[in-house]
């Protein structure tokens, strides 16, 4: 039965984290083109220095800097150019003094230079002849050998989500496979009577399938996979074979619909049937979808959704971070967030005496604030406070002649 003592979300959260079974997802090899938001397993170790030779970042000449000290436009250095520098080349000569060799940008420099200098700055006076009009100091438009990565050093940490310019590393240093954690498993179960696929036409009294597409998406979309277990009719073995089922292959169990105050709800029911300690909460402070079902059985987290909304519950919300917490290797999210906003909104809290109200040194009226400091924006009853921004235990309230210069925000 419905509880009417409806949790704030952030209690139901605290009560989640108390029964959870903290567990480390395994780890897998994958190829680093399939390695594109995973999250790596261990450290990873540069096994080569990167880019393993001194290169040139512009377009320019190769020169010995300190050919160059002293020069400018109107007293520029004369330099002797040796030889031309292809792309891709080992250049197989050494410059002297005086020397410079024609270089492009991402070509090797050649023994003895350790610098380039722009070809902007530079005029030809003959085929073999330059004038540099602007100094160059030591290893101005090179990058060294080892400055990418150097063999032997951790490059990317464990626990880290890959991102495009991190897989780019790892095939610049010829890293072909990279370990990362598995993916966790959600199965996603729809249960009622009225549900039919979305690919059949809709009769009177129906509804297509839109819930496991909206979770299925947000699951790739935060780095687990989605397994649909079908639509389950409103039967209770059909319902609990179902549910034993995914328990048995997945990670984490979503089940939508079942969860209102009606002869046929049965989602509670079966969650306590399936392991220990089962139903937690029934009923939480969210509107819409106050009869959520939280879960644990056996140390796996179990959700029961109202069939509607049941988006903003999966996204940043309670079970979201459920999960982050049965998961620790899964970094989808931290703990919760000190101070959670958007997907917690639309909670109903105790309204404070007026003079205990914030004072707004703007306007000379009085506002509630979280305990950061923001302006709570809400509906104010006669005894009630309707937060559309925070939650009760984010709020905090001072004295009203308090002044703005005054305020300090506790954590």
């Amino acid at each position: 039965m419905l509880d009417k003592k409806y949790l704030f979300p952030e209690d139901a959260v605290r009560l989640i984290f108390k029964h959870i079974t903290q567990r480390s997802l395994s780890s897998e090899i994958v190829p680093i083109e399939e390695a594109y938001s995973r999250v790596t397993a261990e450290d990873i170790i540069s096994p080569e220095d990167l880019p393993g030779f001194n290169r040139s970042t512009v377009d320019g000449f190769a020169v010995k800097a300190s050919d160059t000290f002293g020069a400018k436009e109107s007293s520029p250095a004369y330099l002797k150019i040796k030889a031309d520098i292809p792309m891709g080349a080992i250049p197989d000569f050494s410059l002297s003094n005086g020397e410079a060799a024609s270089i492009a940008t991402g070509g090797m420099l050649p023994e003895g230079a350790d610098a380039v200098v722009m070809v902007e700055h530079v005029n030809t006076v003959s085929d073999d002849l330059i004038e540099v009009l602007k100094a160059v100091s030591p290893g101005e438009n090179v990058i060294f050998l080892d400055e990418d990565a150097k063999k032997g050093e951790t490059i990317i940490k464990a626990g880290h989500r890959l991102k495009p310019q991190d897989i780019g590393a790892l095939a610049g240093l010829g890293i072909k496979d990279v370990k990362v954690i598995r993916k966790p498993v959600i199965s996603i179960i729809l249960t009622g009577d009225e549900i039919m696929p979305h690919t059949e036409k809709v009769t009177p009294g129906k509804v297509r399938d839109v819930n496991s597409f909206t979770l299925a998406g947000l699951c790739y979309e935060n780095g687990a996979i989605p397994l649909k277990m079908g639509i389950i009719k409103d039967d209770y073995n059909e319902i609990k074979k179902a549910v034993t089922k995914a328990y048995e292959l997945s990670d984490i169990v979503l089940i939508t619909g079942g969860t209102s105050a009606g002869t046929k709800d049965l989602t509670a029911k079966i969650i306590n049937e399936i392991g220990l300690p089962g139903v937690l909460f029934h009923g939480a402070s969210i509107k819409p979808g106050k009869p959520i079902i939280g879960g644990v059985c056996n140390g796996k987290p179990v959700f029961g959704f109202p069939a509607p909304s049941i988006a903003r519950h999966f996204h940043r919300g309670p079970l979201m971070h459920s999960a982050a917490a049965a998961y620790p290797s899964w970094p989808v999210l931290a703990a919760p967030d000190p101070a959670p906003s958007r997907p917690l909104l639309g909670i109903d809290v105790p309204c404070p005496p007026a003079g205990r109200l914030r004072y707004n040194g703007r306007t000379g009226g009085r506002q509630v604030r979280n305990k950061y400091g923001a302006v709570l924006k809400g509906i104010r009853t006669k005894s009630r406070w309707r937060s559309t921004t925070w939650t009760s235990s984010q709020l905090t309230f001072g004295p009203a002649s308090m002044p703005p210069s005054t305020r300090t925000p506790t954590r």
